[in-house]
């Protein structure tokens, strides 16, 4: 092997193996960051640091258990007859204000889909998306209101596209049925997918220059696929 291939190689295999754990940390980062915008305020409004002998890292993690701990108490008043009508009467008074009434009915109904015991992410689909033969992982989180499948002449789905490296992000579009892929995919494969940006997966072989399938041809090689990845945790 000529030295040129050597280095080539070499580089390539600290691509594969730097890459993940690049991702990795790039993916904690925003989680952390996210955290810490909710944490600081309530370090800041009450003096945490003062009673921490002003060690940062021990106000943050005291703010974060006071607000676990506010919200599960709040959860446990919410499920009590007296809690539901407070609450209750809290909600329909902010209702009342126009601006607030649009953004808390839409976080109110967002909440209470991810909350449902009826919403459940057993499977992933694919559409193709942004253009034809180009496939995306998505999520169907429910049917789309009556109108909707009245102008598409069939019935039409709420699709989630979650976006990589950070799942937690990305855009809902509406797909007729008939154009919504099956695929034998679990969500933890997926995820795993779109938070490596494709490097974790553990498939072997050389990815091909250029694709061109038909939307089954499609799905049946995501099969294949999670079936290699069941055979190698298996071993």
């Amino acid at each position: 092997m000529s030295l040129r291939g050597g280095l080539r190689d070499s580089f390539i295999a600290g691509i594969v193996l730097v890459t993940p754990l690049v991702i990795t940390l790039y993916v904690l980062q925003l989680l952390s960051g996210f955290a810490f915008q909710l944490v600081d305020p309530v370090v800041q409004g009450t003096s945490l640091e003062s009673y921490t002998a002003n060690v940062e890292i021990i106000a943050r993690v005291i703010a974060a258990l006071l607000i676990v701990l506010l919200i599960t108490t709040l959860g446990f008043i919410a499920q009590r007859k007296t809690g539901q009508r407070l609450f209750g009467s809290l909600g329909r008074s902010v209702t009342l204000i126009p601006i607030f009434r649009t953004v808390y009915s839409t976080v109110r109904q967002i909440s209470k889909s991810f909350s449902s015991a009826e919403t459940s992410y057993d499977s992933l689909v694919l559409v193709e998306f942004p253009r034809k033969n180009v496939y995306t992982i998505g999520l169907i989180t429910s049917e789309s209101p009556k109108q909707v499948s009245e102008v598409a002449g069939s019935t039409v789905y709420n699709v989630f596209l979650p976006s990589s490296p950070n799942p937690a992000s990305g855009r809902l579009v509406l797909v007729p049925e008939d154009e919504i892929h099956e695929v034998d995919l679990s969500v933890r494969q997926g995820m795993g997918l779109l938070m490596t940006t494709g490097a974790g997966s553990e498939r072997s072989g050389p990815v091909p220059a250029a694709v061109d399938m038909s939307p089954e041809e499609a799905v049946r090689s995501l099969e294949m696929r999670a079936e290699e990845d069941d055979e190698i945790e298996e071993e």
